[in-house]
């Protein structure tokens, strides 16, 4: 099995390091990463201008472009033989809920999909991003089950860990995404030169947490699995917009 990994924190994170290394047994791996932090950078590609690939002393790859950037060159041209699967992550931090929309980590899981790799998106629900190795331990049984029993047909799962020792969790559940609240007001500031900045506030409370969500899950304990589909068609719509337009 060859497993290519990226994510959005840059290939220096921690995170990244802790699931190479976990699943370095289980398969081939290789790490396609950005240069820096592109967290919230959601799917967008870089198309402005060329992209760069480096190679770091740990073997690991990174480009001066966005997670999406870093797959698709991967899966397109970089790899001589196409992974079987895409593990994202492990981000520090959670993705439920509408974060999955911005989310930089679930973009790159994302483009391995819609290249027609299974694919995971894989988070520390970080209370101190203390247990990295849980959530790699997590991806690490799914590799698992992925080997033992192909699901024979695409798939693009966003995995939500609680940050807590493996020992601890309370299982897997299988989860619909959540809702937030509103967004939290933005920050200003005053540069020293007098100028005004702002910083994107904080992402809102949980609004929609109730029974079967992955908020619902984590909060429990539990490993949030929630299969995810690209598609943004709203199909109860299409009746009243084709009467709308007769």
């Amino acid at each position: 099995m060859h497993i290519l990994l990226s994510n959005d924190d840059g290939y220096f994170a921690p995170g990244l390091a802790i699931l190479a290394e976990t699943l370095a047994p289980l398969a081939k791996v290789t790490v396609v990463a950005p240069e820096r932090d592109r967290s919230g950078a959601s799917n967008s590609l870089t198309l402005d201008r060329p992209l760069t690939v480096r190679r770091a002393s740990n073997g690991f790859f990174y480009v001066n472009g966005t997670p999406t950037d870093c797959v698709h060159l991967a899966v397109t041209g970089l790899l001589d033989e196409l992974p079987d699967i895409v593990i994202s992550g492990v981000n520090d931090g959670a993705n439920m809920g509408d974060d999955t929309i911005y989310s930089g980590t679930v973009a790159a899981a994302t483009e391995g999909f819609l290249l027609g790799i299974p694919s995971l998106a894989v988070s520390l629900v970080a209370g101190g991003g203390d247990h990295f190795v849980t959530a790699a331990r997590v991806a690490a049984d799914m590799v698992q089950r992925f080997a033992r029993t192909p699901l024979g047909q695409s798939a693009l799962f966003n995995i939500n860990v609680p940050d807590v020792p493996y020992e601890k969790l309370r299982g897997l559940e299988i989860t619909r995404l959540g809702r937030r609240h509103k967004a939290e007001p933005v920050v200003k500031s005053i540069t020293p030169r007098g100028e005004q900045v702002y910083w994107v506030g904080a992402a809102g409370s949980a609004q929609d947490a109730g029974e079967g969500t992955d908020f619902n899950a984590v909060a429990r304990t539990s490993v949030s699995v929630t299969p995810l589909q690209v598609d943004l068609t709203q199909f109860s719509q299409l009746p009243m917009l084709r009467n709308w337009l007769a």
